[in-house]
């Protein structure tokens, strides 16, 4: 390990228990301090602030200035920062003030502006003046991250740029449970300690497809009729903001009273991650059929794997393959579909040895995931940067 390293961590304006990205970089934050690197937020616009982006991006030049770092991180990602293109913005605004790192946590989904066509875009992406998503962070990066296979490829596809790829981690590590907490947690959800316990454990959002969950209750509690469902997660997200969020709440909570199931549906909201924890390891099976697909990077997904919880998904159109049917994970045949989702969890529910297997192959999985790693590829990166500017 080399010397103490001080590194600015730009990130957007939303509260971790609100925001993904945020929530990486206070976990991202402690991780570091293990590998000698002190990471210090700087959020781009504070959250209610009344500062325009573009004043918001001004001071978060002149706080990154002030802190004096040896590198600055910027975690990136459209959503993160409202959809603004000012974040392409900082590396204008920190010019000169140490060398430059960007992560991706999404790309190529969006565009600013976004009615200019294809075709324009792509001369002064590869002549790496502009880049539609980052505007000039990529560029002006000395080295990019990406945090999965299929981000980093369409990165290098529409900028010539190739990133280095690290994974994310669990959003939710395993707090150990002290004898009997597990019955304790069921009581106090009014689980019945043999009835079957369901987990959704994430931000709560359309995307992710929570009503087909619920529409494929009934068919389960055919035959399980003590089955419950937790929904392990807030509402309230950056994209989807607390009116929005809100009124999915009430919808949600209609379908599960239409559908006759209100009294074994039970929404916690935002908990601690010791709390989410101890529910995971509480929990018999994990459904998360989100309605893009789910891939290894969802932190929701790492969490479950790393508490050796059986989890059933859906397959992107690109499928991830670390996520094997009957190996790792168990997958749901069809995307938006209560029926497919009802087949899968029966699947798992009446076979003890596939639940079984799918522990094992989730624990095994999960172990390539840890913070550990993450902090220490970190550090390389950062070593490597530092180096490569010093000759």
């Amino acid at each position: 390990m080399g010397e103490h390293l001080r590194v600015a961590m730009v990130h957007g304006p939303g509260p971790a228990d609100q925001d993904g990205v945020s929530d990486y970089v206070a976990r991202l934050a402690r991780a570091l301090v293990q590998v000698d690197v002190e990471a210090v937020p700087v959020r781009l616009c504070p959250a209610r602030s009344p500062l325009p982006w573009v004043a918001a991006a001004a001071r978060a030049g002149r706080d990154v200035r002030c802190l004096h770092p040896d590198l600055v991180h910027v975690q990136f990602a459209p959503s993160a920062y409202r959809f603004s293109a000012v974040p392409g913005l900082l590396p204008l605004v920190v010019r000169g003030c140490a060398p430059l790192v960007t992560t991706v946590h999404e790309y190529g989904s969006w565009a600013a502006p976004g009615w200019l066509p294809e075709r324009l875009w792509r001369p002064v992406e590869r002549a790496g003046w502009w880049d539609r998503e980052t505007g000039r962070l990529i560029a002006a990066s000395s080295r990019v991250i990406a945090t999965n296979r299929g981000h980093a490829e369409q990165v290098r596809a529409r900028t010539g740029v190739r990133p280095v790829e690290v994974p994310l981690a669990p959003n939710v590590e395993v707090h150990p449970l002290p004898p009997g907490a597990w019955h304790r947690v069921r009581r106090r959800y009014r689980v019945d300690p043999d009835a079957p316990l369901l987990v959704f454990f994430g931000f709560v959002h359309p995307v992710k497809g929570l009503r087909y969950v619920i529409e494929a209750l009934p068919a389960l509690r055919a035959d399980w009729p003590t089955l419950r469902l937790l929904v392990v997660g807030g509402f309230t997200s950056q994209a989807l903001p607390e009116p929005e969020a809100a009124v999915f709440r009430r919808d949600l909570e209609a379908l599960a009273a239409e559908r006759g199931v209100a009294d074994h549906v039970v929404f916690t909201g935002h908990l601690s991650a010791a709390e989410a924890s101890a529910i995971l390891q509480a929990a018999d099976v994990a459904v998360l059929p989100f309605t893009t697909g789910v891939t290894t990077k969802s932190g929701g997904l790492l969490a479950a794997l790393t508490h050796g919880l059986p989890t059933a998904v859906t397959a992107p159109d690109e499928p991830d393959d670390q996520l094997r049917d009957g190996e790792t994970v168990a997958v749901i045949p069809a995307r938006r579909d209560s029926r497919a989702v009802a087949s899968t969890v029966h699947r798992l529910l009446d076979d003890p040895v596939l639940r079984r297997r799918l522990a094992d192959g989730a624990a095994r999985l999960a172990a390539r995931y840890s913070w550990t790693r993450v902090a220490e590829a970190h550090r390389r990166l950062y070593d490597d940067v530092l180096g490569a500017s010093v000759a």
